[in-house]
């Protein structure tokens, strides 16, 4: 071989080298891309609610006049304003926050459900309604759904909305029991005749009912919410084959009575993990949960976490059954 040709044949190594060297890295870096970590909004982002919209998805949250984010991915949010303004938010009570909103499709147009009260206003509490044109708003309240007054349980909070079977409910309660009542086909009253019923006992707040295959699962959170470091929030859940229960944990036990199987516990670096929002389904058939919590180095306020639900013997489960630190992002375009 000559000394031309041997220099060749190193230049050719030489850029073989590099080029595998250069895949490798584009590699690394493709796999550090399609990791997150928690929280996905480390702001105080309290008692989540999510809807899938053309552009996205849409988070709802308690604050001032109901914080609005916008997120492609449910990773990476943009903070889109707020429901209400100054002169546009509810006075079903004096002096009261909006807390635990819950957005809806309904009839071609967006329905806000939400509490007002303050704190400790268990008498006062009520549920309102909201309708807007698109997701970002604005939104024209629609005055009291009830309170304590009219449909006689205490602490009117937390409200959900079920669609089952072509007939509109909905579910709400925080610490007297979690109830139902059905709605008219607009979702903006109650129906006529419709009567209230209870559905689990006084240890939960925050419901959500989800169904897969054949079960009904009501999601809770049991614990206190709001003292920082403090808080023992913790997600769970029962399981039924009707919307109106019974709700049972593993072992038949009745939710009506206090019992269930955790989902989301605290970890070492985050606590008071509750509220969860509606779980979305991504590209891949992964299920996704959103609820708030707060971050033992960082407990300023509630923030937003996201994990895979993973169904196990029918029962869902998160990861190590605490919140993820770091995880693969959820697929909702081409990795």
């Amino acid at each position: 071989m000559t000394a031309l040709s041997q220099f060749i044949s190193f230049l050719i190594t030489v850029f073989s080298c590099l080029n595998h060297l250069c895949s490798n890295v584009d590699q690394d870096i493709n796999l550090i891309q399609q990791k997150y970590r928690n929280p996905v909004i480390r702001q105080n982002v309290p008692d989540p609610t999510i809807i899938q919209a053309d552009s996205g998805f849409y988070v709802y949250a308690t604050g001032q006049n109901v914080y609005i984010y916008h997120s492609a991915d449910l990773v990476n949010w943009t903070f889109k304003g707020t429901a209400f303004t100054s002169e546009t938010r509810p006075s079903l009570v004096p002096d009261a926050g909006i807390w635990a909103p819950d957005i809806n499709f309904i009839n071609g147009r967006y329905v806000l459900y939400y509490s007002m009260s303050v704190w400790g206003g268990e008498t006062t509490a009520s549920v309102g309604v909201a309708v807007a044109d698109h997701p970002e708003g604005p939104f024209t309240d629609r005055g009291l759904l009830f309170n304590m007054s009219t449909i006689g349980v205490q602490n009117c909070i937390d409200p959900v909305y079920v669609e089952d079977n072509g007939r509109k409910y909905l579910f709400w309660g925080s610490w007297h029991g979690i109830w139902g009542i059905e709605l008219t086909g607009d979702g903006l009253h109650l129906k006529e005749g419709s009567e209230k019923r209870q559905i689990a006992g006084t240890a939960y707040e925050a419901a959500y009912i989800h169904k897969h295959e054949n079960y009904y699962y009501l999601f809770a959170s049991i614990g206190s919410c709001c003292n920082g470091i403090k808080s023992t929030y913790t997600t769970v859940t029962g399981r039924s084959e009707s919307l109106w229960g019974p709700y049972t944990d593993r072992k038949g036990r009745s939710m009506m009575e206090n019992n269930h199987e955790p989902v989301i516990s605290k970890n070492e670096q985050f606590v008071g993990v509750g509220h969860n929002s509606e779980i979305v389904k991504d590209k891949a058939g992964n299920d996704w949960i959103l609820y708030h919590g707060f971050c033992v180095d960082n407990p300023g306020g509630r923030q937003l976490f996201l994990d895979k639900i993973v169904w196990v013997d029918n029962w869902p489960t998160i990861a190590g059954g605490t919140p993820s630190v770091e995880t693969d992002i959820p697929v909702f375009e081409k990795q």
